[in-house]
């Protein structure tokens, strides 16, 4: 791993731990400072308020001149993102800048979970819900909030257990 990473990760972990943005966290991984995981809070007064979303930050050795890979790992219903967890932001493709830091990163995901952009969707469903049907769009977000409480192996235990596989109880 090229030293110049390893600094600037090192540098964005102690920015992260010593002035946190309000509802937000990350930190690398106790093996592995190119693999972090992350948390975001979901912002108040939006569907997603209290929402805990767990996040994966994977960086390569060309950090801080490329961003790295973030993927929600908590289900997400939301117009940027896609069904494995992926995100659109352009500032994680096209508008990437080395002034970035991990900060900076998940402040932006937070603001995209406020302010969605159904013009460039990556879940159509959820676009067009929020487009077209915002009480069906508010009901299936509170849903993915609800199941953010949930460990992912409870998760996986009540779809098991619905057999439905939307989580809510009687098949």
């Amino acid at each position: 791993m090229s030293t110049n990473c390893k600094r600037r990760l090192m540098r964005d972990f102690k920015r992260l731990s010593t002035d946190p943005p309000g509802g937000i966290s990350g930190s690398p991984s106790p093996n592995n400072i190119m693999v972090w995981n992350a948390l975001i809070i979901g912002p108040a007064d939006t569907p997603f308020e209290d929402g805990t979303f767990k996040l994966l930050l994977t960086f390569d050795d060309s950090y801080p001149n490329k961003p790295p890979t973030v993927k929600f790992l908590s289900r997400m219903f939301h117009p940027n993102v896609y069904a494995n967890g992926e995100l659109c932001l352009d500032i994680l493709q096209n508008r990437w800048s080395p002034t970035y830091d991990v900060a900076a990163i998940l402040t932006s995901i937070q603001s995209l979970l406020h302010d969605p952009n159904p013009n460039s969707p990556a879940n159509a469903e959820a676009a067009q819900l929020y487009r077209e049907n915002m009480k069906e769009y508010v009901r299936r977000v509170k849903a993915t909030v609800e199941d953010s409480w949930l460990d992912p192996e409870e998760m996986d235990a009540v779809m098991a257990e619905d057999g439905d596989g939307d989580g809510g109880g009687a098949a």
